[in-house]
């Protein structure tokens, strides 16, 4: 979804065509495909790295939420700085940030060490990404040149997901998991080289920076997660657990303030104004949580339950990945004659079914028997959404908020992403320690008295059917609560209206 942000920042810039646009775009495509990747990169390498960095099963989620956060937290204020500061420059500035704090982490010796440099990378995602797309208009002519340019970098945006799990796979497989973040350095490198000397520079505007928004709102919901997964851990009684969900809503509090106040909100919160924008944000809000759920907790089932090895866990994947792209496809090409509606209901039913399918694991549960269906019919939805939630955001928005109202949805699905998979974990790991708790009073009690000393000692662990039993059995309890996320999102569906969108003139259809 990242393609979509700035559509309208985009359209209205006064072009300034570079010297080789082909060459221009192939550089902006290659630092949106590197950023977009990078979000599902790391997901085949979880299990490795949780060994080799000594991750809870619950704090191991930070690997993903760490990145989402900052990246979704501050990427209006990126978008923002590219019009202050010159494009140009901040896309380069964005790019070194992130491909520093890449370095940084594939050396990382210890868990908090990794989560810094995700975080650090999430902030040079937030102020590249944005700009991105909005150097297209700098570099290509207004019309089908940057059209097909626009087509471009929607498709590398859409694609990358399905390339994070390939390349992590084949990285972690043929070299170790630390390549995951290394493999960004090389081609980061090359883009800042290149981006001066095909690139040209935008005009810079007059505005404020929104600092306070932009960190009592990413603060705010980072509180919210650590308080989700603390409780996982630690219990709900426990006094980091209450400070942090009273730290969230006071920042949040916070941020409501300061967006009211202030005269260049990082939010505009008119954008609320409208039901059915209101609504896309909230269906994209309910579902991404289950699909960050589907691609963490099913990475570490079909490795350490299947005993996939890490390419053949990326192999595994590109199925989900390649039907959103073709049920996206379908839905942009038919929007126009049937609306949006259709699309989002069928879109939500079929996601949560899959959830409700995906409910139904067991450690018994095999690849083509139990992952792949569901999985296909969950990915089907999600590609039936995406596009119909994008245009109904911009839909109806003044030209020079376009751009607002559409990043507001990618921010919905990095935090949403986000604070979903933190709940989801949390019912995980407490689903996990009931489970565990059954299945070795089970195991005790069919042991010899040798056997129960032993355990009692710590010198025998329970058999392996035991903690794939305990795992299986968290995931299933987890895909149950994503039901409800999910249930909630098609409801929004049903009560949309029926209206068919309209992109800013010129403008293409995104898929990403």
């Amino acid at each position: 979804m990242t393609a979509t942000a700035d559509i309208a920042r985009a359209q209205s810039a006064a072009p300034k065509r570079g010297h080789h646009p082909g060459i221009a775009l192939t550089v902006i495509a290659c630092a949106q495909l590197m950023i977009v990747l990078d979000a599902t990169i790391v997901n085949i390498a979880l299990p490795h790295m949780q060994t080799a960095l000594h991750f809870s099963d619950t704090s191991l989620s930070w690997v993903l939420n760490a990145y989402t956060l900052t990246f979704g937290g501050l990427m209006l204020l990126g978008g923002r700085m590219g019009d202050i500061l010159g494009r140009r420059r901040t896309f380069v500035a964005g790019i070194l940030i992130f491909i520093i704090a890449s370095l940084v982490g594939g050396f990382a010796q210890s868990s908090g060490w990794l989560l810094a440099a995700r975080a650090v990378q999430g902030v040079g995602g937030a102020i590249a990404s944005p700009t991105a797309l909005a150097l297209i208009t700098t570099n290509t002519m207004e019309g089908p040149e940057r059209n097909r340019a626009f087509g471009v970098f929607a498709a590398v945006s859409g694609a990358g997901a399905a390339l994070g799990l390939l390349l992590g796979g084949m990285l972690t497989s043929w070299l170790s998991w630390r390549w995951v973040l290394f493999v960004n350095v090389p081609i980061g490198v090359v883009i800042v080289a290149l981006v001066p000397l095909f690139l040209a520079e935008s005009e810079r505007r007059r505005g404020q920076f929104d600092f306070g928004g932009a960190l009592t709102s990413t603060l705010g919901m980072t509180a919210l997660v650590y308080g989700f997964i603390h409780a996982a851990d630690k219990g709900w009684s426990n006094t980091w657990t209450i400070a942090a969900f009273i730290a969230a809503v006071v920042l949040l509090a916070a941020f409501i303030v300061i967006e009211t106040r202030t005269s260049q909100p990082i939010v505009p919160l008119r954008l609320f104004a409208s039901r059915d924008r209101s609504f896309s944000y909230a269906i994209m809000f309910a579902f991404v949580g289950g699909m960050m759920g589907m691609f963490f907790f099913l990475t570490q089932f079909v490795q350490n339950v299947l005993g996939y090895s890490p390419i053949k866990a990326g192999v595994a994947f590109l199925p989900v990945a390649l039907i959103i792209g073709v049920s996206a496809q379908i839905s942009s090409q038919l929007l126009a004659r049937f609306g949006p509606k259709p699309f989002l209901i069928l879109g939500a039913a079929l996601a949560t079914g899959g959830l409700a399918w995906l409910a139904q694991l067991s450690a018994s549960s095999g690849y083509l028997t139990g992952l792949l269906g569901p999985m296909l019919i969950f990915g089907l939805g999600m590609g039936f959404i995406f596009v119909p939630l994008t245009l109904t955001a911009v839909n109806g928005v003044r030209q020079e908020e376009t751009g607002a109202a559409s990043a507001m949805l990618n921010v919905m699905q990095q935090v949403g992403g986000s604070l979903g998979l933190s709940i989801l974990v949390t019912v995980f790991a407490t689903a996990s320690r009931h489970e565990q708790t059954s299945q070795t009073k089970q195991f005790l009690a069919h042991a010899t008295p040798e056997q129960q000393q032993a355990f009692a000692a710590g010198k025998l662990k329970p058999p392996e059917s035991v903690v794939h039993a305990v795992l299986a059995h968290g995931i299933s309890v987890a895909f149950s609560v994503a039901i409800i996320f999910a249930a909630v999102g098609l409801l929004f569906t049903l009560f949309s209206r029926n209206e068919t969108p309209k992109l800013p003139e010129g403008a293409p259809i995104p898929m990403g």
